[in-house]
């Protein structure tokens, strides 16, 4: 609304309220008729109030018209504050939305532009694997072609490697933990064994296997021979023997796989010779008086055996068998007393640990009963022997002793190691057992040569008669761990290649050494 038509609508409101005001106003009573001049008067009155009525709805207006000027301009500031501020702030809001436009327009040119450069680069990675593969291939021809493997060989010999890496590895645990069994186990074993060697110390009589007849000359040869050969066939049909008569002087030689048989021909000769008369009737009346005398030899070798270690009830047989092993020997030593000496050395034993003393001795004196007949029932002499003792009732125990002695069956108790250990004790006894210089020698070479076909091994030296082997390694090509893994794999094989007494200590000797000249 404008203020000029406020103004009018005023003043026409304040004519309107006078106007009304006389008309309304009460009439006063009728009087008289006033003159003329009265009348100019009053109504001039009238206008003058009127014009005062009109002047102060003009002040009125004026002043209405201000305040409400004032009161619009002060509202219009206000609107056009609020309209400033909300023009202002869509100017913010469009300088930021045209801010965050662009950020996404970048946004979406950095992401095309990644695009792109994903794309190729993985069509650089694509062709880099395709010459990789293609390289690959190459190489592996060209290192096949070079070393002369296909690719399961160098696998396996990339598992040979990890295997052998592994077992390196694992030495220094398994020497530390050998080492701690050894040192706990040691003066346990020792004080058992001296015990035993103290209360037990045997002699030893070396007997040869070959039986060689000393004639008191040449000329009985002849006679030995008989006419036509009658006579030594006469006597070789009767011992069983082969009697060798060569240029050896006064000598004959009496070859024979059995022992027995053997000294039964031995004693008939040394008698016929004796005598002086050889002819076939003699031979065997002398023979046939020789082997009973040496069957009551064997009986009474076995009985004195079994006495000797305080045994009963012991089947004939095996007391027979027990008496053979007089004239057997292993390497020069006899095995009745052989035996004989295991059984004390296991009663001894057997005391220490608190174990069966009788059923110890039982065990260690019959524990080579298979060697009196090894030859004739097939099986090693241990089963043999074990077989014979459960035949003529032996208890188990004993039988499984004999049978576990060399390894031939895993150890089930304490006893079957305890036979163990004296059959070893009382072969390695200094003096125990001897051999031929030339097996000695043979032996002793086959266990260097076993040695030096390691990788890696310089030199090996067998010492003290061959129970010793000392090995000498290359220290760039073995190092520490690998000395424990080395002897361990020694042993194992000599124990699987070679036959030899008692045991034989592998020792790995590794060193380096620094030279230099001073000039």
């Amino acid at each position: 609304m404008s203020v000029g038509l406020a103004i009018a609508l005023i003043l026409v409101a304040g004519v309107l309220g006078v106007v009304a005001a006389r008309l309304l106003a009460p009439k006063p009573p009728e009087r008289t008729p006033l003159p003329e001049e009265d009348r100019n008067r009053l109504v001039e009155a009238a206008r003058t109030e009127a014009e005062q009525v009109k002047r102060a709805a003009e002040l009125e207006a004026k002043d209405i018209t201000l305040r409400a000027q004032q009161k619009s301009g002060d509202e219009l500031k206000v609107k056009r504050a609020e309209i400033e501020r909300q023009r202002l702030e869509m100017a913010r809001s469009e300088s930021a939305i045209a801010q965050r436009g662009s950020e996404i327009d970048r946004r979406e040119e950095d992401v095309a532009k990644k695009e792109r450069g994903a794309a190729g680069r993985e069509q650089a990675a694509e062709a880099t694997a395709k010459r990789a593969e293609e390289a690959l291939a190459e190489a592996k021809a060209r290192i096949e072609k070079l070393a002369g493997l296909t690719a399961e060989q160098a696998r396996e010999k990339l598992q040979a490697e990890v295997i052998d890496s592994a077992r390196k590895a694992a030495a220094g645990d398994v020497k530390r933990i050998e080492d701690e069994a050894r040192i706990e186990a040691e003066g346990r074993a020792k004080a058992i064994i001296g015990t035993a060697i103290q209360k037990y110390a045997g002699e030893y009589v070396a007997e040869k296997t070959v039986s060689v007849v000393p004639l008191p000359s040449d000329d009985l040869k002849g006679r030995i021979i008989g006419r036509e050969g009658r006579n030594i066939r006469a006597f070789e049909a009767a011992t069983g023997i082969d009697l060798i008569i060569d240029d050896t002087p006064e000598a004959v030689i009496i070859s024979c796989f059995n022992p027995v048989r053997r000294e039964v021909a031995k004693m008939a000769l040394t008698r016929l010779i004796s005598d002086g008369r050889f002819h076939p009737t003699r031979i065997e009346e002398i023979v046939a008086k020789c082997e009973s005398e040496i069957q009551q030899v064997l009986k009474e070798a076995g009985d004195q055996a079994i006495f000797n270690l305080g045994l009963a009830k012991v089947h004939p047989e095996l007391v027979r068998l027990l008496g053979r092993l007089k004239f057997r020997s292993s390497y020069a030593q006899n095995l009745l007393q052989h035996s004989i000496e295991v059984g004390f050395l296991s009663g001894v034993m057997a005391a220490e640990l608190g174990v069966n003393v009788k059923l110890a001795r039982r065990a260690g004196l019959f524990h080579d009963l298979g060697k009196a007949v090894d030859h004739e029932i097939e099986g090693s002499h241990a089963q043999v022997g074990a077989q014979i003792a459960k035949k003529f009732g032996e208890s188990p125990k004993v039988a499984q002793a004999i049978a576990s002695h060399h390894g031939d069956e895993p150890p089930q108790s304490l006893l079957d190691h305890i036979v163990d250990a004296c059959n070893v004790l009382s072969a390695q006894r200094p003096g125990a057992r001897r051999e031929t210089m030339q097996t000695y020698i043979q032996r002793l070479d086959d266990l260097e040569k076993l040695c030096t076909s390691y990788e890696g091994v310089e030199k090996a030296y067998a010492i003290q008669m061959g129970k010793e082997v000392r090995i000498m390694v290359e220290a760039a090509r073995v190092p520490d761990e690998q000395a424990s893994v080395l002897a361990r794999e020694i042993a194992k094989r000599i124990e699987d290649s070679l036959t030899y007494p008692g045991q034989i200590r592998v020792s790995v000797i590794r060193e380096t050494r620094a030279t230099d000249y001073a000039k």
